[in-house]
């Protein structure tokens, strides 16, 4: 019966995110917002209390762990495509001006974070979670950026090969892995405590630098002798993949982070990459996503703001999360030499967060550190900034192609 009703809503949240998806496009807006706009809907927020009947069939309590495990699985291998698809090499073009915006893209918004964290603990915490941990997570989570969507977005307005969106690509690449690492960190100390937490950091640097130095190198080497990818090369890479999960699970530190790190280290220009970008994007994105949709939304509670005041800290957050984004971005923008509209254009880029939110926040809820409520919250903070950002970035862009035209 549990596998009934795990298929029933697979199928549910993929068709209602297909077409809430399909109605983001014609808005100009990334189809993954209409995919987790789909998992809320279909959760306790609407289906829950407009038609209790349906919610109590279509996602029972009793899936939640078949669920979450299918939903841990496809975010895996998610985020080793993420991986495969970070091209690390193009930092050299600008690394001056991509190492600054991608570090301020970091520090600014963390630091605000913590600040936050100092208003949010006595108001949305509990003395069962220590403020360190809870502060570093609140930090974390506002330092962000969605790599992925923030492609899909430069690629469907041309803005690839420009150099706005080369510079905001290789600085959200840098972003996504100082911020994962940072997460690990943040893990680290979360399930260690303070008493153990310094292994777990230099188990987790000792493993970073292994891959990135000795890993890296020899997986170049093999992938460079794949020359028509078969069944035997891409099982092992889905070995080493699972490996590399394990590894990091074991040292503390959440698979998905092992899973990224090894998608990382496969050259992005091999033929191998490719093939498994191909190959697996479409079965992950279509079938397996939905499921950490799916369990997204069963943990989403938005009758849970239910005063003034939890709307009014929910619009804070939102407020604390893009002036980190924007500000330390622009700002850095500035200092390396970019002109105002690209250095507006490329902040506001990188204060889009999508589903790389969701993942970080599904962590924290995980272990502990943030609330339900807080997590609605937070989920609410990435819907809005990742909407905010077409329309934003279009104005920029097609008020700069007026300009060049008319000089």
């Amino acid at each position: 019966m549990i596998l009934l009703h795990l298929l029933l809503a697979l199928a549910a949240v993929i068709v209602v995110g297909r077409l809430l998806g399909w109605v983001c496009r014609a808005f100009n807006e990334p189809p993954v917002i209409g995919e987790v706009i789909a998992g809320i809907a279909l959760g306790p927020s609407l289906l829950g209390r407009l038609w209790p009947e349906a919610y109590a069939f279509l996602l029972p309590a009793s899936i939640a762990p078949s669920l979450n495990a299918v939903a841990q699985v496809g975010i895996a291998v998610y985020m080793f495509l993420v991986g495969l698809e970070l091209n690390l090499d193009r930092v050299r073009w600008r690394a001056r001006a991509t190492i600054a915006i991608s570090n301020a893209g970091i520090v600014a918004p963390f630091l605000l974070g913590l600040l936050l964290a100092r208003y949010l603990y006595p108001r949305l915490s509990t003395s069962e979670v220590p403020f360190i941990s809870f502060a570093l997570f609140i930090g974390t989570a506002m330092s962000i950026t969605a790599f992925p969507v923030l492609a899909r977005i430069l690629a469907d307005r041309r803005l690839t090969e420009s150099d706005l969106g080369v510079v905001a690509l290789t600085s959200a690449a840098v972003d996504d892995v100082s911020a994962w690492c940072l997460l690990a960190i943040v893990v680290g100390v979360t399930q260690a405590r303070v008493e153990t937490a310094w292994l777990v950091a230099v188990l987790a640097i000792g493993y970073i630098v292994f891959m990135l130095a000795i890993a890296r190198p020899l997986a170049a080497r093999a992938a460079a002798r794949v020359r028509r990818p078969s069944a035997g090369s891409i099982a092992i890479a889905f070995v080493g993949l699972l490996l590399s999960a394990s590894i990091t699970q074991w040292i503390g530190i959440h698979a998905i982070f092992g899973a990224f790190l090894f998608g990382t280290i496969i050259p992005h220009e091999s033929v191998l990459s490719s093939t498994l970008v191909a190959r697996l994007k479409g079965p992950v994105t279509i079938f397996l996503l939905p499921a950490f949709f799916a369990f997204a939304g069963m943990r989403t509670r938005v009758d849970l703001l239910s005063s003034q005041s939890d709307w009014l800290i929910c619009g804070l957050i939102v407020v604390v999360a893009s002036a980190g984004k924007i500000g330390g971005c622009y700002a850095a923008a500035r200092i390396t030499g970019m002109n105002l509209r690209e250095s507006a254009g490329l902040a506001v880029l990188m204060n889009t967060r999508g589903l790389m939110e969701l993942i970080v926040l599904n962590i924290g809820l995980d272990l502990g550190v943030i609330s339900p409520v807080l997590f609605t919250m937070l989920v609410l903070m990435a819907l809005v900034t990742t909407i905010a950002t077409v329309p934003l970035v279009d104005r920029i862009v097609s008020q700069d192609r007026a300009l060049q035209s008319t000089a």
